[in-house]
């Protein structure tokens, strides 16, 4: 009688557990901590672009504004089907605020903003923007200043900006004459190449200078070469509409109509802009354009300076797209290029200004630099993915270490690219699994980064950095797909232990799983030489069993535990 009373009564504590079992599960709902999940997430971002903010979020708020106002009025049509408008002219003539004004002040669509500062030199690589003006959408291209060659070495390093000293350390004087030697041609071939994609050439000249010797040899190699396109005389710095006029008088004898224009405060702008219309052709485009189609991952080559960043664009497309000198500081903007990698996947390249620590950049008293450098952080925040360049013989410095957080604060995939790793001496098969563990310990917040050794210069190893940067991309944008919960667990009898997991779906719990969880109690509770049970009930059997009791008939409802008192 003893025995019977007690097995009635661990019944009724099974009972009572398994209803208070039941009242919990009832509470718990799937749809409120799915809303709860992104409600943290958004929190979270929020809190995290304040963290980030910088003086380039009013741009970016400008642009987004205007985005809005775009969809309104333009198709999705990709960079690479649309014609483009080169703007060419010698040193500080004001291309890089006519840039700007071209593609920020009417109604950009997307792209860089030209580092602006009153200091020739400034632009060297070209640098895109898209814009449209009425139903005409174009790519804008930004040049370097085009040196003429009768200018000596002194006064083109002038014209240029060139430091021999800052940035130099460890190259030899022939060295350095030879990369200062060589820059003024490479800035015109970057020019040139901008002139042979474009349909139409804006001519930019200085209506406050007057006309000069550089400008009439432009204008003869324009006229020389390019005769076939649509050539527009922009005279810049004309504020005043009356004083204007007199100012573009003397540039006629270029042969060329002068249009006087005020890049700064937009007079004449959209006169040019009708003239620039009116010489672009048709876009052939295809329509059924989807948004897979047009949507391209951006991977932005950051790192120090001098690290190899624009040889492994260059590689990478296979033209000299970036100029690439031991010049610390060649490259200022943020350069786009896009790219189409083996396997057919497009990409844009983001090549980087170097990053140097902000006290260094602050001593320096250089604001180009300065500006330089918020254009690479603007490029880590607009790409995807990141490849963090690093130089395969230096030590890896505080600097990357905190380029690397700044990674990883902003949310972007990212690999490691050891660069020039043709420079370490006496490898073998160890060496690289050795140079790993020393790039793990002092980049800790990178520790789930592939690392990729490459030697641009030579473009070995290249390949591997869009292969490796196309599976983090994938890895990025993947979403795990329905997974198994356990909300709660309890052992609801004896003889022999039986355990029931409530769970959002049995069927997410495959056996190897449950043997899993068997041997885990086993190992923390013992239960030797006994079988334990495991029973997985689902919430949605569980709902189907509540919703099936409702619908039974009233007398059928007998409570369970009066049923045990009619059976005793």
């Amino acid at each position: 009688m003893s025995a019977a009373m007690a097995t009635e009564e661990e019944e009724e504590e099974d009972i009572v557990a398994e209803t208070e079992i039941d009242e919990y599960e009832s509470e718990i709902d799937i749809d409120d901590f799915e809303k709860e999940a992104k409600f943290a997430v958004k929190e979270f971002s929020t809190s995290l672009s304040r963290q980030l903010a910088s003086e380039e979020e009013t741009d970016e708020k400008r642009e987004s504004r205007k985005q809005k106002r775009k969809k309104a009025t333009s198709r999705d049509i990709p960079d690479h089907f649309l014609p483009k408008v080169a703007i060419v002219g010698r040193p500080n003539v004001g291309k890089s605020a006519l840039f700007n004004r071209l593609c920020w002040g009417n109604f950009i669509i997307q792209g860089n903003r030209a580092i602006v500062v009153d200091e020739p030199g400034v632009t060297r690589d070209r640098l895109y923007g898209r814009s449209f003006w009425g139903e005409h959408e174009f790519m804008v291209v930004d040049t370097g200043g085009v040196v003429t060659v009768s200018k000596s070495q002194a006064n083109v390093m002038e014209d240029l900006a060139i430091s021999t000293t800052i940035g130099m350390d460890g190259i030899s004087l022939a060295s350095r004459e030879a990369a200062v030697a060589r820059m003024p041609s490479m800035i015109e071939k970057q020019a040139s190449a901008a002139v042979e994609e474009s349909s139409v050439i804006i001519f930019l000249v200085d209506g406050q200078a007057g006309l000069t010797a550089a400008d009439v040899e432009i204008a003869d190699w324009l006229r020389r070469n390019y005769s076939n396109k649509c050539i527009i005389l922009a005279v810049n710095k004309c504020e005043s509409p009356r004083k204007g006029i007199m100012q573009a008088s003397e540039f006629w004898s270029l042969g060329l109509s002068p249009l006087p224009i005020s890049a700064l405060s937009g007079t004449g702008t959209g006169e040019l802009l009708d003239l620039v219309c009116s010489g672009l052709g048709k876009i052939e485009c295809p329509e059924n354009l989807n948004e897979e189609e047009t949507y391209i991952p951006a991977i932005a080559i950051v790192g120090r300076p001098n690290v190899g960043k624009s040889s492994i664009l260059n590689a990478l497309v296979g033209e000299d797209r970036t100029i690439v000198s031991p010049i610390s500081g060649t490259t200022r903007d943020a350069i786009d290029t896009e790219f189409v990698g083996p396997d057919g996947q497009k990409f844009v390249l983001i090549d980087t200004a170097g990053i140097r620590r902000r006290a260094t950049v602050a001593s320096s008293g250089s604001v180009t630099e300065a500006l330089s450098v918020n254009r690479a952080f603007r490029g880590i925040r607009r790409s995807d993915v990141v490849a963090l360049v690093i130089e395969a013989m230096a030590c890896i410095t505080e600097q990357d270490y905190k380029i690397a957080e700044r990674i990883e604060k902003e949310g972007k995939g990212c690999l490691i690219v050891v660069n020039k790793w043709d420079t370490i001496p006496n490898k073998n098969q160890q060496t690289a699994t050795y140079y790993e563990q020393d790039v793990r310990e002092k980049l800790r917040t990178l520790q789930w980064a592939p690392i990729v050794y490459s030697t641009a210069i030579a473009g070995q190893g290249v390949e591997k950095i869009i292969v490796a940067a196309s599976t983090v991309e994938k890895e990025r944008s993947r979403r795990l797909g329905k997974r198994g919960r356990v909300y709660y667990c309890t052992q609801a009898a004896i003889r022999p232990p039986t355990f029931v997991f409530f769970v959002n779906d049995s069927n997410l719990f495959p056996e190897t799983y449950r043997r899993y969880m068997e041997k885990q109690l086993r190992s923390d509770a013992g239960f030797a030489g006994t079988p334990i049970r495991l029973l997985w009930r689902s919430r949605r059997k569980m709902e189907k069993d509540e919703v099936k009791g409702a619908t039974r008939p009233q007398n059928n409802l007998t409570p369970r535990s009066e049923k045990l008192a009619v059976a005793t």
